[in-house]
């Protein structure tokens, strides 16, 4: 990369080259994206863009560039990631928020506009705030209401609804620990638990998730479904009758999360696919 010299689309290249043979995983977007970013401008400008990069520019990048060869993600060099229609910011306690819980939002929406547009709705474990201020701005009409058992997951969340334009309500909690005044009002449940099982951990994840996500937010203990029972079990006393419940699962999870979900007392109705046509949520009914 020529310093001060080098045009943005050869930048890119230069990038996408490097980063493919490094063998990271979608290298193009990786290095277009990097440098949109960069740049201030959309992906689609960068061969458009005809002045050559500043000297700081070409630095920046080429910094950036290493960081993605270490196999950082695109999301914790900038800082923040786009989720929807929201710009989230993040540190090294928020979980990236990824294109498969779009999927997630969408069942819960779903459930609200039957409901006539307006539910209380409760986030159990809200990380970045992706899903619960999603939400809040997509059906501006909810009372969401939002949880995390860390405070310092908390304040960014907090940031990012207020960044957002969005206003909802933020709480400390285990779970359903301390939430008592939401007894039997909460109709719409939705959660992205932790549902990594341990043991198979290293196997599975790729390096982006496996050492820059934080661990608490990804595993479960050895099977992957101590959250989801957790969920289940402590969660009911909050419910409205015929509350729905959303869940994002893992791979290969869906049948056996309903069958907890069963057994606990709920109702399964449905499943929903991802991007990838991958079953990434469930849905349930709380019926008293």
């Amino acid at each position: 990369m020529r310093t001060g010299a080098t045009s943005a689309r050869q930048a890119a290249r230069d990038a996408a080259r490097k980063l493919q043979q490094a063998g990271v995983p979608e290298p193009a977007p990786s290095a277009e994206v990097l440098l949109s970013e960069l740049l201030g401008i959309g992906r689609g400008e960068i061969a458009l863009y005809e002045k050559p990069l500043t000297e700081e520019q070409a630095r920046r990048y080429e910094a950036w560039i290493s960081r993605r060869l270490a196999r950082e993600p695109v999301q914790r060099i900038l800082g923040y990631a786009y989720f929807r229609h929201l710009k989230l910011d993040l540190n090294e306690n928020i979980l990236i928020p990824r294109p498969d819980s779009e999927s997630v939002v969408d069942l819960a929406l779903e459930r609200v506009d039957l409901r006539g547009g307006s539910c209380r709705v409760l986030d159990v474990g809200a990380g970045s705030g992706a899903i619960a201020v999603s939400i809040a701005q997509e059906r501006p009409l909810c009372d969401v209401h939002a949880t995390d058992v860390s405070e310092a997951v908390l304040e960014i969340a907090r940031h990012n609804a207020e960044r957002n334009g969005v206003t909802l309500r933020f709480y400390r909690a285990d779970v359903a620990s301390g939430l008592q005044f939401l007894n039997g009002t909460v109709d719409l449940l939705v959660s992205n638990p932790p549902y990594v099982a341990e043991f198979s951990a290293e196997r599975r994840l790729a390096p982006e998730v496996r050492e820059w996500d934080p661990p608490s937010a990804l595993f479960s203990a050895a099977d992957g479904y101590a959250f989801f029972k957790r969920i289940f079990a402590e969660t009911s006393s909050l419910l409205a009758d015929g509350a729905d419940v959303v869940l994002e699962i893992g791979d290969g999870q869906a049948e056996a999360v309903l069958d907890l979900g069963r057994r606990a007392g709920f109702v399964p109705l449905d499943t929903r696919l991802d991007l990838a046509g991958t079953p990434r949520a469930v849905l349930l009914r709380w019926e008293r």
